[in-house]
């Protein structure tokens, strides 16, 4: 029994590791050498995201965060709030 309290007292106070991830997002509504622009700094705002790479002849933005303070889906929905909806590239 004190293991098994040891174990969860262990568990329920380690910090929850986060992990850099990058994902690809699809992102065909930009259609100007502006575009980019926007798109790169619609995802800048977004907490725990450190790298942007938008690759206007792709129609793509590739982004690297912390997925202990943001997601996938945040991602998607700060391109969509500027006008530029993405889907996740697989």
């Amino acid at each position: 029994m004190l293991v098994a309290m040891l174990i969860l007292a262990t568990t329920v106070s380690a910090p929850a590791r986060a992990a850099t991830r990058t994902v690809t997002l699809s992102v065909v509504g930009m259609s100007c050498a502006a575009c980019p622009i926007t798109v790169k700094k619609s995802l800048s705002r977004v907490e725990g995201v450190s790298k942007i790479e938008v690759i206007f002849d792709r129609r793509e933005a590739r982004v690297t965060f912390d997925d202990a303070k943001t997601s996938v889906q945040k991602l998607i929905q700060a391109t969509t709030d500027a006008g530029y909806p993405s889907d996740l590239k697989r």
